[in-house]
């Protein structure tokens, strides 16, 4: 299937999976919460203000990272281009991929349950990228899905771009790599599947009826017509000024006015389309690279990636995300973080529930000590269609 981007340009649907680590520390332990809200971290109050700019991106990731996407880009107007870096797609395997792309900076905690959700699956469905922060010491995995899948990475600050420069790499590798990518879903080392692998691949490119928010047109049964991005966007909260005008009072303008700045999950499912375009951007990144002077408001990658999607594709977004995380009890920014006796068939269950879709697929934060116990119901709940 060939989507029209352009006039010369046409791309095929792909998946890519992000894993992106959002904090540099655990999360302190809150009482077991109550059901989790749906929006992130936008109503909450922090009593610390950081006045001092946050690190510039240096200008050797700059230029890296711009030959990277250019690349990308002109692959794209010549997708029967062999790639140098992971295996491709052929003629032969034309099928359409779900890349996972994973953003850490701690070793992969729960690779043991991911190596579980792909057992048996169809290589052809799916590909991995892991972007790891290269000054931290990572074990990297000698077996299972996630050996050889590590891509050159840069260092990462938590409260800065280089969030969004590490979730734009991951895209334009995945995009170099395989013309097959047609989704990437972005993920940290903390998330966990809440399905099974055909359960994932059948709600975003079979299903007619998974996306509430806008049902599927008429057309031949089992043949999907419409393909739209999983990405919260969100357009009024309190404190919006106030992000608004981290990096300064004016500091946006021109390009990004104050109606048209928004904010979301940094962690989404998008079409190939919408990583092309993120990865072509260069007007809006201008403006959300700049040192923000008001750190406990400044979450850059929950404000380029909303923002710049909804100027440029509002209908071509969902405005949810399908990664479920939990609010409660949030202390500095970061989300409750489950415990291993917390996990449960309920507990799965309930992360499932979602009001604008069939069912979340992803969930976050989770501890290590959260891998034995969700090993073991692995089988019976977490991937039992």
């Amino acid at each position: 299937m060939i989507f029209p981007v352009s006039k010369n340009t046409h791309i095929c649907l792909d998946i890519a999976l992000l894993v992106i680590s959002e904090d540099h520390s655990q999360s302190p332990v809150s009482p077991s919460p109550p059901q989790p809200p749906l929006s992130p971290r936008l109503h909450h109050h922090h009593h610390h203000h950081h006045l001092h700019p946050s690190p510039p991106i240096p200008d050797s990731d700059e230029i890296d990272d711009a030959a990277l996407f250019r690349r990308a880009i002109s692959l794209s107007h010549h997708p029967n281009q062999p790639s140098r870096t992971f295996h491709l797609s052929t003629k032969k395997n034309p099928s359409f991929k779900i890349a996972f792309l994973f953003l850490t900076n701690t070793d992969i905690q729960f690779a043991p349950l991911w190596d579980r959700f792909f057992h048996n699956q169809p290589t052809n469905l799916y590909n991995i990228y892991v972007h790891a922060d290269p000054t931290v010491n990572i074990t990297r995995p000698d077996s299972g899905v996630f050996h050889n899948r590590f891509i050159p990475s840069k260092k990462t600050y938590r409260a800065s771009p280089t969030l969004i420069s590490a979730t734009r790499r991951l895209l334009a590798t995945a995009i170099l790599d395989d013309p097959a990518n047609a989704y990437f879903a972005v993920l940290s080392q903390h998330c966990i599947p809440l399905h099974s692998f055909r359960y994932v691949y059948r709600s975003l490119f079979v299903s007619k009826t998974f996306d509430k928010s806008e049902p599927e047109p008429e057309s031949e049964p089992g043949i999907r017509t419409k393909y739209r991005s999983f990405i919260e966007i969100i357009s009024k909260t309190p404190r919006m000024w106030k992000r608004y005008v981290a990096r300064g009072r004016y500091a946006m303008m021109p390009d990004v006015p104050f109606e048209k700045f928004r904010v979301g999950s940094q962690f989404f499912t998008l079409t190939r389309k919408h990583a092309l375009l993120i990865i072509a951007d260069r007007k809006l990144w201008r403006k959300f690279k700049l040192p923000c002077y008001r750190e406990d408001e400044c979450y850059p990658e929950e404000h380029y990636f909303p923002t710049l999607l909804s100027m440029a594709d509002p209908d071509g977004c969902t405005k949810y995300t399908l990664t479920r995380v939990n609010w409660t009890g949030t202390v500095n920014g970061h989300p409750y973080t489950y415990r291993s006796s917390e996990v449960s068939p309920e507990l799965i269950g309930r992360l499932r529930e979602s009001d604008n879709s069939e069912s979340y697929l992803f969930a976050r934060k989770f501890s290590p000590d959260c891998l034995k116990p969700l090993m073991r119901i692995a089988k019976s709940v977490l991937f039992k269609d």
